[in-house]
């Protein structure tokens, strides 16, 4: 084929050394990304005490860049904090709970602790727990979500 032109070398010495080239696809490796299943598996996570960072999505266009960013930043700050992704329209109920009508958002849950306060529990077994809630309203980049758990004091 020939000489390379100075085009092609300009691109390939910007993907060599550029950290943050985003046009070039990235090696993540196995996703980190937890897809929701039940409640059951989200209490689990709760409990390991890493801050879980939930995706609350649908089918749309901008659903499909909240993927490439959850990918990103569950690869950066795996294992310290789990990214969850449930999708409304199959699990309505936990989605409503939430009480936002506009999609997709992201909610941070971290520091979960038993409630002080038991209330009138139908079964002794149950033990209740209360957990920090923290809606993300920073950029939606693996640099938003540093910046937000600096600012919040979550360890990362």
């Amino acid at each position: 084929m020939g000489e390379p032109s100075f085009f092609d070398g300009m691109i390939r010495q910007l993907r060599a050394t550029c950290k943050y080239y985003t046009g070039y696809p990235k090696d993540l490796g196995p996703s980190r990304v937890i897809h929701f299943t039940s409640e059951r598996q989200f209490v689990q996570l709760l409990h390991e005490g890493h801050p879980v960072v939930v995706a609350f999505t649908i089918k749309c266009n901008y659903t499909k860049h909240l993927d490439k960013v959850l990918e990103e930043a569950s690869a950066e700050f795996y294992p310290q904090v789990k990214f969850m992704r449930v999708e409304c329209p199959k699990y309505p109920g936990f989605c409503i709970t939430r009480q936002r009508k506009e999609y997709p958002f992201i909610e941070i849950f971290h520091s979960p602790e038993q409630a002080s306060n038991q209330g009138k529990a139908a079964d002794p077994n149950i033990t209740k727990y209360s957990v920090k809630v923290l809606p993300f309203n920073y950029d939606l980049s693996a640099y938003g979500f540093r910046e937000f758990f600096k600012r919040h004091g979550i360890k990362q």
